[in-house]
């Protein structure tokens, strides 16, 4: 008999980076899960998009440290000599 351990995340709130590309595609990261992308042609298809990943992505990450992580905000960098 096999027994697994399966920590289960009860309903979690991400932060999500939107971005939209020059061919009007919407593209969403998750900063804090690694490797968690998705796009779509509009915002909503990017969200259900990016939800099945976070599903997948949630399955090979320490789901304890995610949570820990919390969103800061989002500042612009200027380079004088780029």
């Amino acid at each position: 008999m096999w027994l697994f351990k399966i920590l289960i995340i009860k309903p979690s709130k991400f932060t999500v980076y939107i971005e939209q590309d020059e061919d009007g595609m919407f593209i969403g990261s998750i900063p804090a899960v690694p490797s968690c992308h998705a796009e779509g042609k509009t915002q909503a298809l990017m969200l259900k998009n990016l939800s099945e990943v976070l599903e997948l992505c949630l399955r090979n990450v320490n789901k304890k440290e995610i949570l820990k992580t919390k969103f800061i905000g989002i500042q612009n960098l200027e380079l004088s000599n780029a």
